[in-house]
């Protein structure tokens, strides 16, 4: 084995990421995944114009993206009372260079996984195979410790270790013994995906509702040719601290019937909500939950990214952009300093406390903050919402955001590649 081969634990959006990254420089990896098998699990996400801006430098263009989404064309905010907040063009509509895309995750990250394999060979991704922690070696390598999905216990060594292991992460949990318990703020969300008409522009991210009762929905598919797309929806209601949310689970399938009187006033002229739900096949109920910032992601030769290392709300739909942007950063880096724990201490002093602080901004409802604004000074209820909180103010507000998590406009379109094309590490010999 090459003295610089790396481990990554989980074979997540950002762990795949992360191996088709290490793969365009020149780096042998392998991506240790606990699950037998993967399925296209989970509902609709969003990747913003930096994360596809990424993907597309990795040869994964429109034309893929297409096959598992849509570009979005609007970002709203509607209250309650049904009268439009805020709305912005998105993507290639907003002038950026790269669309914003709304995805069905399970689809995304299927296709993630195949261009591993082909890309890779069918090796490099070891499925039942989960990472439980990791041993420091004199040498400055690091060894995987790892358990089958049939109880047997393996070893791998590597030069680098990424823990990429989700917010349960197992990697995270050695690195950091005493660090606070999952983090729930209250609110729990029931998502699905249901066939219906799109609204507004026809690919609008909408959200509606005050900050502690909304629904957001967007189409994740271009329409058939009865002009049905697949609408994406979460409902969202938050409880005082004392609901269990424990026992919730993590896309736990549940009846329509538990929730969905809820959301039963959710009815306009250009949405009828209860009748969109109905339609659903499935619904799935999860805790809204992150993790306070870490101090540091890197433990020596091992680091942490996504998930494992800054757990989001789903406030700013970043999340798996951001993962993705984790992936592509610590390549460039890489590229740079080699296959060397320097590299992942620069990944940690240039990233660890900026984004800790989005997933701050995402706890405090990201984006989604204009909602808390209107319910403090009108109650949510409103004629003329640039009487309530003025234009410039909520354009503001909104670009503050886009700078915080990395998808400004101006700066995005300007900004080089991260990896310059055709850029490799130099090679370390066996």
């Amino acid at each position: 084995m090459r003295r610089d081969h790396v481990v990554i634990a989980g074979g997540g959006i950002g762990g795949l990421a992360l191996a088709l990254t290490l793969h365009e420089i020149g780096v042998p990896c392998t991506v240790f995944e606990g699950v037998r098998e993967l399925k296209p699990l989970g509902v609709g996400i969003n990747l913003q114009p930096n994360a596809v801006r990424e993907l597309e430098d990795l040869g994964i263009g429109e034309a893929e993206m297409d096959a598992v989404g849509i570009p979005a064309r609007e970002w709203a905010l509607v209250g309650l009372n049904g009268r439009e907040i805020y709305s912005e063009p998105r993507g290639k509509l907003a002038g950026y260079n790269w669309h914003q895309y709304a995805v069905h995750r399970g689809a995304f990250h299927m296709m993630l996984y195949r261009k591993v394999i082909e890309r890779m060979g069918p090796d490099a991704v070891r499925l039942g195979h989960k990472v439980t922690g990791y041993r420091h070696e004199a040498d400055g390598g690091v060894t995987a410790l790892i358990e089958t999905a049939a109880g047997v216990r393996i070893k791998e060594r590597g030069a680098l270790l990424f823990g990429a292991d989700g917010i349960h992460s197992s990697v995270r949990a050695q690195m950091h013994p005493n660090q606070p318990p999952i983090h729930w703020g209250g609110t729990i969300m029931w998502r699905g995906t249901a066939k219906g008409m799109p609204i507004r522009s026809g690919s609008s991210f909408v959200g509606l509702g005050t900050s502690r009762h909304r629904v957001v929905i967007y189409p994740i598919s271009h329409p058939d040719a009865d002009g049905l797309a697949d609408i994406n929806w979460i409902a969202e209601q938050t409880y005082d601290t004392d609901h269990d949310w424990s026992k919730s689970g993590w896309f736990r399938p549940v009846e329509l019937a538990e929730f969905a009187r809820e959301f039963d006033g959710f009815v306009y002229d250009w949405l009828d909500l209860p009748a969109l739900l109905a339609k659903s096949d499935v619904a799935y109920e999860n805790p809204m939950i992150d993790r306070d910032p870490l101090p540091t992601w890197v433990d020596g030769p091992v680091a942490l990214m996504g998930d494992a290392a800054h757990p989001m709300y789903p406030t700013g739909s970043n999340g798996a952009s951001q993962a993705i942007i984790d992936a592509r950063t610590i390549g460039r880096l890489m590229v740079e300093q080699g296959v060397t724990a320097d590299t992942l201490a620069a990944w940690d002093a240039e990233f660890c406390g900026p984004i800790g602080q989005v997933a701050m901004r995402n706890r405090g409802a990201g984006p989604f903050g204009l909602l808390n604004m209107v319910d403090d000074r009108c109650g949510g209820q409103f004629e003329n919402i640039d009487d309530v909180i003025p234009a410039a103010e909520r354009s503001a507000f909104m670009l503050a955001y886009q700078q915080a998590a990395g998808f400004a406009k101006d700066r995005l379109n300007a900004a080089p590649r991260t990896i310059p094309a055709g850029a490799k590490v130099a090679r370390v010999t066996a």
